[in-house]
């Protein structure tokens, strides 16, 4: 990455991998089993999740100077609470339908764990533009995740991708329903995720033995 310093290039790689916030760090959980039992709400939701954090983050470093250290939380929550509204209006007016899926969930990205410990751990001690690739760089590893679960309950749970069936016809009995595939109704249901992110930081501790804790 020649545009950035090896410094500023860690802030985005490392939640990418060896330093996720859902595998790693083990923070919002609660939007990868509720909301990736289809593909396109997880991108919809990861997006979302990389305008809040990557603006907000930069939003608190530009007022960290300002901001009274006991008022700091509150502080904090209006600034992510206002960049919610914008991304639930937004989709409200753009995406309607998928807005009514995700529900409240793109609401509770205002407690979102990882968005404000990102504000209280880097934002409000780092300068505008590394505390934006930190927003980037977290929530890219955060949505990565998502799109990931999103992804295997969809093909497996249903046999389809954004909506399109990409395993046969499972009434008809074509593609590899032919051959005696069926979907696996478990994988749509949300303990499912749980599952599957165990399995993702299964291989990431695998893959690397300096992620196992002693």
């Amino acid at each position: 990455m020649g545009l950035l310093s090896k410094k500023d290039s860690k802030l985005i790689l490392d939640p990418l991998a060896d330093n996720n916030p859902i595998t790693i760090q083990v923070l919002g959980i609660c939007s990868a089993l509720a909301i990736t039992a289809q593909l396109k709400p997880s991108i919809v939701m990861a997006i979302s999740v990389v305008f809040v954090l990557s603006v907000g983050n930069v939003v608190i470093s530009l007022m960290r100077n300002i901001i009274p250290s006991k008022i700091r939380i509150i502080v904090q929550l209006i600034v992510v609470a206002t960049l919610v509204i914008i991304v639930d209006q937004v989709l409200k007016a753009f995406a309607y339908s998928l807005s009514k899926e995700l529900s409240v969930f793109i609401g509770l990205i205002i407690t979102n764990c990882i968005i404000m410990g990102r504000f209280e751990a880097f934002a409000l001690a780092n300068k505008p533009w590394q505390s934006f690739l930190d927003g980037i760089g977290n929530a890219a590893g955060y949505g990565l995740i998502l799109i990931i679960v999103g992804f295997f309950r969809e093909l497996l749970g249903s046999g389809t991708l954004f909506g399109f069936k990409v395993l046969g016809d499972s009434v008809e009995k074509t593609g590899l329903y032919a051959i005696g595939y069926e979907n696996n109704g478990f994988m749509v249901l949300p303990p499912m995720a749980l599952i599957v992110v165990g399995l993702i930081i299964w291989v990431q501790r695998s893959r690397n033995k300096e992620l196992i804790e002693d």
